[in-house]
């Protein structure tokens, strides 16, 4: 019966619902994005390695702030304060360590052309061991040459895009600060650098060719890899030694950071969320229009069919009967509406992969189930008022009334 009157009227169901389709299709897509995007950035955080522990002076891992002027007079992490970890930590495997140009406007520089945005850094031989990067050609530095202090590279794929185009970046020679380094490998493409462009965007050099071009750098992060199955003792020593060589009271709160993937992942988590619920809440005042504009015609049907519910009424309908008629037509509309909200948001979902690869859409079963249960919901909240109303109806007016 409920379909029966939807496709009586199909024009003013379709314009009923719109507000639903709108509502349902925005929140699936959003959500879409956000799964998309949130699956990606965790994979890359993986990528990391799931036993590694990063340690920097200061804290600004997804708080989303910039460091208080508290956290810029800390002491900075040194070289030593990563030798000591590895070995006096009998849960840590291993230690690599990065050196940052914080007070150095770096300029790179190839046949006259200079490389914008770019990361650099200089890092110890097994960094790219310790946090999984992978060459697509080339080679990475070895200890020799870092403690030699050789004027050799690894740069990223965007890097080596922006530079070279597409020749082979290995073996030739690129100007560091007026110095002459020769590329030694270039790194694959990293599953981050489809959403943030400066992730494939680098170039890395040895620490100790990096602290003779620079010796007044000091600020250093720790990648800290614990043996398996027992980093969370490896990061318990880790912060007890930290602590003890600077100088840190029991009683004072420790003046670094360390972290995790999973603590990224977490904080990350309540990011999405955050973000998720608000956009949500905004697009919801689609389902707000669709369900007000729900109840409006589901009154003006009640009009059009008070005849219709007196006949019902005389030949033994009850009020629940009228009421879950009515209620029943609501819902169905409703879910109609979020029924095509669903394939629309489906079809958007797959456009904007194909228009915009960068940007993962993957939609989530349990947006599918939300969206399509709120829709129904909908239908029910604001189906109560006409429902009742064609309930109340006297039989015998009903009958007299044209």
């Amino acid at each position: 019966m409920a379909f029966g009157t939807l496709l009586s009227h199909k024009f003013r169901a379709f314009l009923t619902v719109l507000g639903i389709v709108v509502g349902v299709s925005t929140v699936v897509v959003i959500a879409s994005i956000l799964s998309g995007v949130k699956e990606s950035i965790v994979s890359s955080i993986e990528d990391l390695g799931t036993n590694n522990i990063i340690a920097f002076h200061f804290n600004i891992a997804g708080t989303g702030r910039r460091p208080s002027r508290e956290e810029f007079m800390r002491k900075p992490l040194t070289v030593e304060d990563g030798r000591a970890i590895e070995e006096q930590c009998p849960s840590v495997q291993e230690v690599a360590w990065l050196g940052m140009p914080f007070r150095t406007s770096v300029r790179i520089q190839y046949r006259g052309k200079t490389l914008r945005g770019a990361d650099f850094n200089g890092c110890s031989y097994n960094y790219a061991t310790v946090t999984n990067i992978r060459l697509a050609n080339g080679r990475f530095f070895t200890q020799m040459e870092d403690s030699h202090k050789i004027p050799v590279a690894v740069i990223g794929p965007d890097a080596a895009e922006a530079m070279f185009y597409e020749a082979d970046p290995v073996g030739k020679q690129i100007l560091i600060q007026g110095h002459l380094f020769t590329v030694l490998g270039v790194a694959e493409k990293s599953k981050l650098g489809s959403l943030i462009s400066a992730a494939d965007n680098f170039v890395l050099i040895p620490y100790g060719t990096f602290h003779k071009i620079m010796p007044w750098e000091d600020m250093h992060q720790l990648y800290i890899q614990a043996r398996p199955g027992v980093r969370p003792l490896a990061l318990d020593e880790t912060e007890s030694l930290l602590r003890r060589r600077r100088g840190v009271k029991p009683s004072e709160p420790s003046n670094f950071m360390l972290t995790t993937p999973d603590r990224v992942i977490q904080q990350l988590d309540s990011l999405t969320a955050i973000l998720g619920t608000v956009i949500i809440a905004i697009s919801s005042v689609g389902l707000l229009v669709g369900g007000i504009g729900v109840m409006n015609i589901m009154l003006v049907s009640v009009t059009e069919r008070t005849r219709e519910i007196g006949v019902r009424k005389a030949i033994g309908a009850t009020k629940r009967d009228i009421v879950f008629q009515f209620l029943f037509e609501a819902m169905t509309l409703t879910a109609v509406g979020g029924l095509l909200g669903i394939l629309l948001a489906i079809a958007a979902s797959y456009l904007i992969v194909a228009l915009v690869p960068a940007i993962p859409a993957a939609i989530p079963l349990w947006a599918v189930i939300t969206g399509l249960g709120v829709s129904i919901a909908i239908g029910l909240v604001f189906g109560v008022w006409p429902a009742r109303k064609a309930a109340l109806l006297d039989p015998i007016e009903s009958l007299r009334y044209e």
